[in-house]
């Protein structure tokens, strides 16, 4: 029966065989690829569930209790009390102010629409101010300033951002950075609440301020004049008579002005001057200096 068959014949049949026979053949590797897939789980069941319970248990004992809060008129009474204080051996007086300023703040965070908030938020400027923070202060004055303008309080912190800046104006010979700050707020009080009570006392203020700068305005010229640079100094009397005039300052800068313009080489303007000081402030020293010069160039 296999004559007529030829070898490549034969081999064709018997690879069809094998073919057939393992096609037959029961599958067992789905079985086994289970058991090798669910094996390594089956004893982690009890460890799973076992941290599971551990975590719940470990929530349980982080999550806080929280406590009731009181209603907002007593932290607000509260607070009150304590920025009061309380005296030591009767005379000296201690105030906790950062237990005052957390009851304020208490306020803010659990009653944010109270008729308290606003107040608290005055309240934690004032226990800075008073505490000589003024930085702290300022910040919460101004913004309560800011964000209500039209506030009959809004004056006040108006003012007191101008004095929190007050406070840490240096003498006239350093920088004047803060003095220049306290006079924009109280020229903004001035323009914005110009009938306010507290705009009155601003405004004798911004005198003192405007004053201060004017010196120190001068005290720079006068480190230039000492030194001879007559350009330097003359461009700082010239502000101090443009920026700061009649706060009795006028006839010391326009005399050391006609200084600086008599060694410029500017004689007539110079002399101009001079004439200026003696007729309008006959009674000052520089009117003195400056008929002593009037003389000498005649």
């Amino acid at each position: 029966m296999l004559r007529g068959l030829s070898t490549s014949q034969l081999d064709l049949r018997d690879r069809r065989a094998r073919h057939a026979r393992r096609c037959d053949a029961p599958d067992h590797s789905a079985d086994v690829a289970r058991r090798v897939a669910f094996a390594p789980f089956i004893p982690l069941v009890p460890l799973l569930a076992l941290l599971a319970l551990l975590a719940l248990t470990a929530c349980q004992k982080e999550t806080p209790r929280f406590e009731d809060v009181k209603p907002a008129d007593e932290l607000y009474a509260e607070g009150l009390e304590r920025l009061e204080g309380r005296k030591i051996l009767g005379l000296f007086r201690y105030v906790d102010y950062d237990a005052a300023i957390e009851t304020f703040q208490s306020i803010i965070d659990n009653y944010p629409f109270s008729e308290f908030e606003e107040q608290a938020q005055l309240k934690i400027a004032d226990a800075y101010f008073d505490d000589e923070r003024y930085e702290e202060a300022l910040a919460y004055y101004q913004e309560f300033a800011d964000q209500h303008s039209t506030d009959s309080r809004a004056p006040g912190a108006l003012l007191r951002v101008a004095q929190c800046h007050f406070e840490q104006v240096q003498s006239i010979d350093r920088d004047q950075g803060a003095a220049r700050k306290a006079t924009t707020a109280l020229e903004a009080l001035i323009q914005q609440h110009p009938y306010a009570e507290e705009t009155r006392q601003g405004e004798e203020m911004l005198v003192e301020l405007r004053t201060r700068l004017a010196r120190n305005m001068l005290h720079i010229a006068d480190f230039y004049l000492e030194r001879e640079h007559w350009q330097s100094a003359a461009s700082r009397y010239r502000r101090v008579l443009d920026e700061f005039p009649g706060l009795g300052l006028d006839a010391r800068a326009l005399y050391r002005l006609g200084v600086c313009l008599e060694n410029m080489k500017r004689d007539d303007e110079a002399l101009r001057l001079y004439h200026v000081v003696v007729e309008n402030y006959a009674d000052s020293p520089s009117a003195r200096s400056a008929r002593a010069r009037i003389a000498r160039a005649e």
